[in-house]
């Protein structure tokens, strides 16, 4: 383990006062914090995006397989914890390629047979989707929802709709796609803000953290419609109540959607 690199999981990890970080993970947070303070916001949005968009699945939607895709490290309220509430025979997978992520994961499921870590590189969907390990744990017949929850804009190429569209190809219809992203608003407003954070994150010690325009963000859903609303902020993503007071500039800078294949 490198530890005078940051590493993706430790840094959401700070963000979410978690304990399993380093310096230079939190270093990574203070720079972006220097043109945007309320940075840890960014993780907040993203988290409770994915139970919202979980309990959707598990309870409307009946989804009992999932393959969670760049999972992190363990928190409070995992995908797994979530699903498995309301379908307890629900089956997660994690797959992950960070030794720090795998080791903690393993260890803390290794009594849950429903669950299960793999080790694989989530933006080579090749890899992924021949594993031995991942066919014989899924049902590729049956539908699968497919967790890229904040990893897409940890991609700095132009693949990432192409690397969707084998995952999308790969389930069967009425399957799940849950997206949550950095997010360039495109307005005087918010897009500065965006341009600033991502220059902080591709120059710190984590290397990546792409701001995608909603054109570009639309394109990571191939062949599926989007459930109500659509791709909106992430805290506007059926939110759990009303809200009190007004987005701050980071949280109108992650958005979310659930696509559903056709």
């Amino acid at each position: 383990m490198d530890t005078t690199r940051a590493s993706i999981a430790r840094v959401y990890d700070a963000a979410l006062n978690g304990k399993d970080n380093f310096e230079v993970d939190r270093e990574v947070l203070r720079q972006v914090a220097t043109v945007a303070p309320q940075v840890a916001d960014l993780a907040w949005s993203n988290r409770k995006f994915l139970i919202r968009a979980c309990r959707f699945l598990a309870d409307n939607a009946g989804i009992t397989q999932y393959l969670d895709c760049g999972s992190g490290l363990p928190t409070a309220e995992n995908t797994h914890q979530v699903v498995q509430r309301l379908q307890p025979d629900a089956k997660v997978l994690y797959v992950d390629n960070d030794p720090v992520v795998l080791a903690h994961g393993r260890a803390l499921l290794e009594e849950n047979e429903n669950t299960l870590f793999v080790s694989a590189d989530i933006f080579d969907p090749d890899e992924v989707l021949s594993s031995r390990e991942v066919r014989s744990f899924l049902d590729f017949s049956e539908p699968i929802a497919v967790i890229q929850n904040g990893t897409l804009h940890h991609y700095i190429g132009d693949e990432g709709a192409q690397i969707m569209q084998k995952y999308v190809d790969a389930v069967v219809p009425g399957s799940y796609t849950v997206i949550a992203h950095f997010y360039d608003p495109e307005t005087p407003e918010h897009s500065e803000v965006a341009r600033k954070m991502e220059e902080k994150f591709v120059h710190s010690p984590m290397g990546s953290g792409r701001f995608r325009t909603r054109e570009e963000l639309l394109s990571f859903f191939p062949g599926q419609e989007l459930v109500e609303p659509g791709l909106v902020l992430c805290d506007d993503w059926w939110p759990d109540g009303p809200r009190i007071k007004p987005l701050n500039q980071v949280e109108e800078c992650i958005v979310g959607a659930v696509g559903r294949k056709i």
